[in-house]
């Protein structure tokens, strides 16, 4: 059986009616996905919710410990929307442990952040190196690595491979407050790298999450 541990961006919860339509597409997807043999730990993102939150807490004085906290019980709520779009009714696992024992018992779980200081993102891949996944999916909202912002530069490409420790070069600097991870961590690559999970950062859409779990070449491949 394919072990497969996914991050699905926060931004796949950031208005109503438009959440609803994509995050069906994606539960149907990591369905069809479970139907065809492969056991799936999901794993949310806080998004603008947990940001909104994160930054009224900054403004009344929180510390970043608290902070995170906030960011993981979004999570949690995000993850809960996800198992009632999967017409699942089961508390949401909020160990490392549950979550392996879970995933054994019922093949497709969906979770949210576990401890303060460390993002979705690391949380995932802590899970990955944990479960011995056989790929780590990174769906966010772009499509893979780019060799500049694409947001800010239209002539960014994609980089379709690119280490761990390339990919820590290019993010050297990035803050660790709360709220402010993205595409990736310092920590979550940490763990890829001496795990040496295979991971690919991909956009969070049914297709293309379902390409990268079949083994076909989108967005970017992290591996040493």
């Amino acid at each position: 059986m394919q072990r497969l541990v996914i991050k699905l961006s926060g931004n796949l919860f950031s208005t109503l009616q438009s959440s609803i339509e994509n995050i069906l597409g994606i539960v149907h997807a990591l369905e069809d996905l479970h139907a065809a043999g492969s056991s799936i730990i999901a794993i949310a993102g806080g998004g603008l919710v947990a940001r909104q939150y994160i930054a009224m807490g900054r403004e009344l004085g929180a510390d970043e410990a608290s902070l995170d906290q906030l960011g993981i019980e979004v999570s949690r709520l995000n993850a809960r929307i996800l198992n009632l779009s999967a017409g699942v009714a089961d508390e949401v696992p909020t160990t490392l442990e549950s979550i392996v024992r879970a995933s054994r018992s019922e093949g497709l779980v969906f979770t949210g952040g576990l401890s303060p200081g460390q993002s979705t993102n690391a949380t995932a891949a802590l899970i990955a190196e944990k479960t011995r996944a056989n790929l780590f999916i990174n769906a966010t909202d772009v499509a893979g690595v780019y060799s500049a912002d694409p947001g800010k530069n239209p002539n960014a490409k994609l980089i379709p491979k690119i280490t761990p420790q390339e990919l820590r070069r290019m993010l050297k600097g990035q803050t660790m407050l709360a709220g402010t991870y993205d595409l990736m961590d310092l920590v979550a690559l940490k763990i890829i790298e001496r795990s040496r999970i295979p991971t690919r950062i991909v956009k969070c859409d049914p297709i293309t999450l379902k390409g990268a779990a079949q083994g076909k070449s989108v967005g970017t491949l992290v591996e040493s």
